[in-house]
């Protein structure tokens, strides 16, 4: 059996288990060193901890887990953030230790329920399908939720043509500017005070970009918004597992628009708003991450890319 030691935030370490783990998910799902560091960088209000599996001087597997310490309606969400053991070490339990470890610590920390992927810093939405190693989790006791499974859509912005060739009235769509972050920080307050809140706050503190936000106004000031990523942008491109589109890649999602606003078509118009600048920026391969609603990015010409399965499992200490 492989040596069990904790994991230690640095570059070394950081390269080691991208290394493994792009020999283990392969070329599709390949992610970097500089990944490794971002989601595992601390973050207010998040236990995190991990744990290396060693055989010798090869590392053999390797297992991430983060939850919900802060007080608050999340307190105790838990997640798997990565799990991956080397192709030449599988089969041998060194996943299932590493699993039971991630179970027991979060338990002890006072999570409730563990998450397959979806974290705070997510190295992916759920369990990739193409991964085909839901079985190993249905044997641990994890079910799949309902529904079962989320998607990412993608398409290319190369021919993309506006479906909103007249402003909406009242509605002005614009990116965010530079001293206007509190504009949407208390929009989110209003309508989405959970965990977007949380992301969008978390990215201004490490000094993300107002303009990587398309922003919808009306007559109250910010009434919506679109998350947009570009290869530039603090939050990285590799999280999305964009491999398979064509070169230069950008990405949009979360978005959501106020309650007063749903219903009217401000929502498309925010999704046409933010494609039509990811275009003006040069971006050709787009891709919405996390999402159930196929038909209405179909709409707009995202066809399925990628399958998760959203699985989890009750714990308690």
């Amino acid at each position: 059996m492989p040596i069990i030691i904790p994991f230690e935030r640095n570059p070394q370490t950081c390269s080691q288990i991208a290394d493994l783990w792009n020999a283990a998910a392969g070329e599709a799902l390949a992610f970097s060193a500089e990944f490794v560091a971002f989601n595992t960088q601390p973050m207010p209000g998040l236990a995190q901890a991990g744990r290396l599996a060693w055989e010798g001087d090869h590392l053999a597997g390797v297992a991430l887990a983060s939850l919900v310490a802060a007080e608050g309606p999340f307190q105790g969400e838990a997640w798997l953030d990565l799990l991956a053991v080397a192709p030449e070490a599988q089969h041998r339990g060194t996943g299932s230790a590493l699993l039971v470890w991630a179970e027991g610590w979060l338990a002890e920390q006072g999570g409730r329920n563990v998450h397959v992927g979806g974290s705070l810093n997510p190295f992916a939405a759920g369990l990739p399908a193409e991964l085909n190693t839901q079985e190993f989790f249905f044997q641990h006791g994890y079910a799949a939720n309902e529904p079962p499974h989320e998607w990412d859509v993608a398409r290319s912005l190369k021919d993309y043509r506006t479906l909103y060739p007249k402003p909406l009235p009242g509605a002005d769509l614009r990116p965010l500017q530079p001293g206007e972050e509190h504009e949407l920080i208390a929009f989110l307050q209003r309508e989405f005070p959970g965990r977007w809140l949380y992301e969008v706050e978390q990215f201004f503190r490490i000094g993300g970009c107002a303009s990587d936000f398309m922003v919808l106004r009306t007559e109250i000031g910010v009434d919506g918004f679109c998350w947009m990523t570009f290869a530039d942008s603090a939050r990285p491109l590799d999280r999305f597992y964009m491999h398979a589109l064509p070169w230069p890649w950008g990405q949009m999602g979360p978005l959501g628009v106020g309650a007063g606003c749903r219903g009217k078509g401000y929502g498309g118009a925010l999704i046409d708003a933010a494609a039509c600048h990811l275009q003006a920026r040069g971006i050709d391969g787009c891709l919405i991450d996390w999402t159930s609603l196929l038909d209405l990015y179909g709409k707009f010409g995202y066809r399925p890319y990628r399958q998760y399965w959203m699985l989890n499992k009750p714990i308690s200490a």
